[in-house]
Parts: structure tokens; sequence; C-alpha cells
């Protein structure tokens, strides 16, 4: 049975109706660590998500729970410094809030980020990837039961998934700005736990290049909806069983921080290309 969200966050909704000071051109979902991205911008106004009627709390370190409307070189932006994630206990309904409050917005693009644990050899801790593909077969079933039976323009949205055209702004900034943008396939799991070194070898057998706990169902809900849907990770570690060294949080959010100006200007120029 397909969720219907505007009637379950039907007083979100009045809510943004009435305190939105702006139309955005891009909504920015920013991974772990990558939230302080928030910092580098014209902030306009804030809204912490405990405040929100109905908006779940974020649990996780790194991830503040913060909706900004903001600004930069002119342009209007709508930062989610801090998702939500299944890993936490919430139901696909509750992860894909902010791309349902983007779509609510009427943005034109969504620029999902993440960290993201490496696995083909060709990467490593601190490389920033664009996702060419997304591997969300973990969630298949969820995502079926948010969107309901498909329309003819949600199939024909998702043809265009990820967006070329988005894409090719963000290629053009990495050159610009002279950064080395890593390309790759990005693989979904839903956690709780970091993947097995087995789980690891099974995904880069199947072409996965990166895996992490978020992105893929936010990336299908924005393209079927019909926003220029994109997304970057920042490869944070080497995936379980690669180097034998023991996964933990904190050495994710420590690796985001130290790739945070690069990532900005990567950002930045991008923002700054959109039309």
């Amino acid at each position: 049975m397909k969720i219907d969200l505007k009637f379950k966050y039907q007083d979100l909704i009045k809510y943004f109706k009435n305190e939105t000071p702006f139309e955005p051109l891009v909504a920015i979902v920013l991974g772990s660590g990558l939230g302080g991205f928030a910092q580098s911008v014209k902030v306009l106004k804030s809204f912490s998500t405990f405040s929100l009627p109905g908006y779940p709390p974020s649990t996780i370190k790194g991830h503040e729970g913060k909706i900004h409307f903001a600004e930069y070189e002119n342009k209007k932006l709508l930062l989610f410094q801090g998702r939500i994630h299944f890993y936490e206990g919430y139901k696909i309904s509750e992860c894909i809030l902010p791309v349902f409050i983007a779509n609510l917005l009427k943005c034109k693009y969504l620029l999902l980020t993440n960290a993201a644990g490496g696995i083909n050899s060709n990467l490593a801790p601190g490389d920033l990837m664009i996702n060419l593909s997304l591997n969300g077969i973990n969630i298949k079933k969820e995502v079926a039961g948010l969107i309901g039976l498909s329309s003819v323009s949600g199939k024909n949205n998702f043809k265009n998934f990820p967006s070329a055209h988005f894409n090719k702004i963000i290629k053009l900034a990495a050159n610009k700005e002279k950064i080395e943008l890593k390309e790759g396939t990005y693989w979904f799991t839903k956690g709780p736990s970091y993947e097995t070194p087995a789980e690891v070898r099974m995904i880069g057998n199947f072409w996965g290049d990166a895996v992490g706990m978020s992105t893929a169902h936010e990336a299908i809900l924005g393209a079927y909806l019909g926003l220029e849907t994109a997304s970057i990770s920042c490869i944070t570690n080497y995936a379980a069983g690669i180097t034998g060294q023991k996964l933990s949080h904190e050495e994710v959010t420590a690796t985001a921080g130290l790739v945070e100006k690069k990532f900005e200007k990567l950002v930045k120029k991008t923002i700054s290309l959109l039309d």
C-alpha cells in the first residue's frame, strides 16, 4: 500500500508554507562529517528539526539536525545539516523527508552527499567520488511502498537518473577547481552494523565501488519526482576486510573533516554554475 506522505506530514507542510523565506534553487543533504559546509555560506533562516512537527530527530554524531535557508553567489539554497537513517530505527517515510521537503518547496536540483567506505582499489580515504549509478537493490520493497503504482511521468523522470545535466555541472566544477573527482557506483546497505568482509567482497564482485547506509532511496525518490538529482561520496575509510583495520564512526567523521575544504570548493563551484 502506498504511503500518503501529504497526509502523514500535513502539519509539517503547513509549517513550511508559513515559514519558508524563499523558493530554493537547490537542496543539499550534507552527509556524515560534511555538515560544516553550512557555516561557509550565508544562512538567512534556520530551523532545528527537533522543533518541526512530525520531523524525527537525528541521533547520530556528525548530523546536527538543522535545516538552513541560505544563499551563495545569489543562488538560493536549502541545506539539510544531518539526515535520517534506517539504522536509527526509522521508516522509509521518515528517511526521505529531506527529499519530500525539497520537492514541496519546488527545488530544481537535489545534491546528495555522503560518507562511504571505499571498495574499489582506485579509491582511498579522502577521495571524492561522483556516483554515476547507485545500487539500491536492498531497498526496492520499501521504495515500492513509498511510490506505489508508478506513473508514466515518474517512469520518464527516472530515465534521467542520475541527472546527466547535473553530473556534467559537477564534473565541470571539479575541473575548474582542479579537484580530482573519481567516478563509481555507490552500493546501499541498511545497517545497522558496518558490512562484513564477506559482504564487501560480494559488493566488489558485483561492481560496487563504495558502500554506505544512505542516499539510494533519497536519490530514487528525488529522480522519480522530477528533481535533477546527483550525489557525491566522500570516501572516508577502506571498507571492512580490505586493510584489516577495525572500522569506527569516529574515523568516518575525522576523514570527512580533513577533506572539508576540498568538498566546500567543489560544492560552491557547482552552485555557482547552476542555471
